[in-house]
């Protein structure tokens, strides 16, 4: 039986020796490959926290101490050590889930997965257990990939340090994404020493000497004030030269490391150390990530932070009919863009490759910004670079547009800054589950005004849209579109005036009795409908508006002319393009009726962008069926009624 086989909670570690740990550590990382490479997933950065998972979960008590990642996509040796082994369905519907889920475990705390969070979790964890007596109660937040350049961190960094007895341990996995690595033989030389430096100075002891010393000597007069400034200054100035530490304790938060996040020895004697401190302390551990596997390691790009289905032995992608991608073409045409105006300037939040503009930063280097994960300044500084005659593009992924939502209203929008927006994978993005879909994007810009709002149905629409977002210069635009690949060209059969493309006319033209407007990535769907209620006699006509923000004054005038409107989309029914065009007909004096197809209000489970959207009854069957039942009557909301008959009912044929 293998060691990993014998753990199925956290207190089992505890009985294993250093040398049994170092063996499971290697278990452990065989474990990840063999089965990440089979599924796909959040290969790199979990190889890089092995015996810092290790060594939290034997020192600390889960679930009575509460542990959170930070980011969650770090938790895959958390779930194996908390008894989660089958790895088999890995962020498949109804397999296990790629970040923490509480319904999956109760060592599990914070489901989301959005980064910079997890401080201001343990600020209020430590502060409740301050507050109920539960002073034996430690909270402990794992910080890795770049989580340290959010802004909110250090909003909970500061609010942390401030109170001395609140048992708070802040764990940084540095694995040189985020901080300058400190490499070499200096360090390595000087981590013994730092150890044993750390241990003193944690002692409590030396924390009730050093208070002591404060104080009698700023309480002796003036000589006596500038003995322990001059004290305090030589020590600082040490510590500083052997440490990086200056930043978190000029804050008032004790630093321990850096240590060796490798060396199960140090990891656990450092973690130790500040358990016994009492106080807010924050332990620096250096990693590597990819750690113990050599095509990670080799990857300079990402050293496989995420991954499709590999060979496990290579590293090398199984193929998948190398179908372009929707953040290829985009990223394709702003290099292109960016040849023909010397304005274009992009900003990214950390993800300069995964959301394409990595091709432009090869050409451009000066004219594309990475901020680290900070959507909110991302935005505001666009506003900035906006005011200072150049066009910022701020590329993020749909679901991380709602952090930087004040800014988009209040920095953006209110001084009429011409800002594109660039939305990735927005809509239903499958296996990253609740907090990665990009579902609400749609709902949230329809109440920023003078916003324009593209939603592209092909990569030829893509890159037209694209560049008639940069042509505006006086509001913010934004363009989404879905993950994944790009589908076949879905070419119009007629473009109106003002720029919305009909897709389809079937049927009586003359009495048309169902308008479809279809949104974004929705107009395959959309087309399956309209044939659907086609051969059961019902006309049709299928326009793609391109632009939902401002609504074209000629998908009003189309509607008044149907019997029903059936919008369809792939966000938040609740206040999305649906209930936009709702308002918008209403006032124009159109009574058609309107059914809002789209996502329902609720936290949508990770499975494939198809099973997600069966679940929610996003296909064209169960569409047409309730389009169906509106025309003949039987189904709120009614068709409007044929000229002379009333209402009509009747039995609806299955499609």
């Amino acid at each position: 039986m293998s060691l990993l086989e014998t753990i199925n909670k956290p207190s089992d570690l505890r009985a294993l020796t250093l040398d049994q740990l170092e063996d499971l550590a290697g278990e452990i990382r065989a474990f990840l490959i063999a089965n990440v490479a089979r599924t796909g997933g959040h290969l790199g950065p979990n190889l890089g926290v092995v015996e810092l998972t290790l060594g939290i979960h034997r020192v600390f008590d889960s679930p009575t101490d509460s542990i959170v990642f930070d980011t969650g996509h770090q938790s895959y040796v958390h779930k194996l050590l908390t008894g989660r082994k089958d790895f088999t369905t890995l962020r498949q519907q109804g397999g296990l889930a790629g970040y923490p889920d509480r319904g999956e475990s109760e060592h599990d705390i914070v489901e989301s997965s959005h980064a910079s969070a997890s401080l201001s979790w343990v600020d209020g964890i430590s502060r409740a257990n301050k507050l109920r007596k539960q002073t034996e109660r430690y909270a402990i937040a794992l910080v890795g990939d770049g989580a340290l350049t959010g802004g909110m961190a250090w909003e909970a960094v500061n609010n942390i340090a401030a109170d001395k007895d609140r048992k708070a341990i802040i764990v940084v996995n540095d694995n040189g994404r985020s901080y300058a690595p400190t490499i070499g033989g200096l360090a390595n030389q000087l981590s013994g020493l730092r150890q044993q430096l750390d241990k003193f100075r944690t002692h409590p002891s030396y924390e009730d000497a050093m208070s002591k010393l404060k104080g009698k000597l700023k309480d002796s007069g003036a000589v006596g004030t500038f003995a322990y400034k001059s004290l305090h200054a030589t020590k600082k100035g040490i510590k500083d030269w052997w440490a990086p530490q200056g930043l978190f304790e000029d804050l008032g938060l004790k630093y321990i490391g850096p240590i060796d996040g490798h060396n199960q020895r140090a990891v656990e004697e450092a973690l130790l150390q500040a358990k016994q401190f009492g106080g807010p302390v924050l332990v620096h551990a250096m990693t590597e990530k990819g750690h113990g596997y050599a095509p990670a390691i080799a990857d300079v790009a990402d050293q496989f932070h995420a991954v499709g289905v590999i060979d496990p032995e290579t590293g090398v992608p199984v193929a998948s009919g190398g179908a372009k991608s929707w953040t290829s073409v985009f990223g394709d045409e702003i290099a292109l863009v960016a040849d023909e105006r010397d304005d274009i300037v992009a900003i990214t939040g950390a993800m300069l490759q995964p959301v394409g503009l990595k091709k432009m930063a090869d050409k451009y280097p000066e004219r594309v910004i990475d901020v680290g994960i900070a959507e909110q300044h991302a935005m505001t500084a666009a506003a900035g670079l906006a005011f200072g005659g150049l066009h910022p593009v701020v590329c993020v992924y749909a679901t991380f547009l709602n952090r930087a939502f004040d800014q988009l209203l209040m920095d953006v929008a209110l001084h009429k800054a011409g800002v594109t927006i660039v939305l990735d994978r927005a809509g239903v993005t499958g296996p990253d589950g609740p907090s990665h879909h990009g579902m609400w994007d749609m709902a949230l810009t329809q109440i920023v005004p003078n916003l324009h709002l593209a939603a592209p149905r092909d990569a030829s629409r893509l890159r037209e849209e694209l560049r008639e977002a940069l042509a505006i210069d006086d509001a913010p635009s934004v363009v989404r579109f879905s993950k994944g690949s790009v589908g076949e060209e879905v070419e119009a059969i007629d473009r109106l005036p003002d720029g919305v493309d009909v897709l389809a006319r079937l049927g009586d033209r003359a009495a048309p009795d169902v308008l479809i407007v279809s949104v974004g990535a929705m107009s395959e769907l959309s087309l399956d409908v309209a044939h659907r209620l086609n051969s059961q006699g019902i006309s049709v006509s299928v326009v793609d508006p391109r632009w939902v923000l401002p609504v074209p004054a000629s998908v009003v005038s189309l509607a008044a002319r149907h019997r029903i409107v059936v919008c369809i989309e792939d966000g938040v029914r609740a206040g999305g393009v649906g209930s936009r065009l709702r308002t918008e007909m209403r006032a124009a004096g159109v009574d058609t009726a309107l059914n809002e197809v789209g996502l329902p209000t609720e936290f949508l489970a990770h499975g494939t962008r198809a099973q997600v959207l069966e679940r929610v009854g996003l296909t064209a069957q169960q569409v047409a069926r309730d389009t169906m039942a509106q025309v003949l009557g039987t189904k709120v909301p009614f068709a409007r009624p044929l000229p002379g008959q009333d209402l009509p009912t009747g039995q609806i044929p299955k499609l």
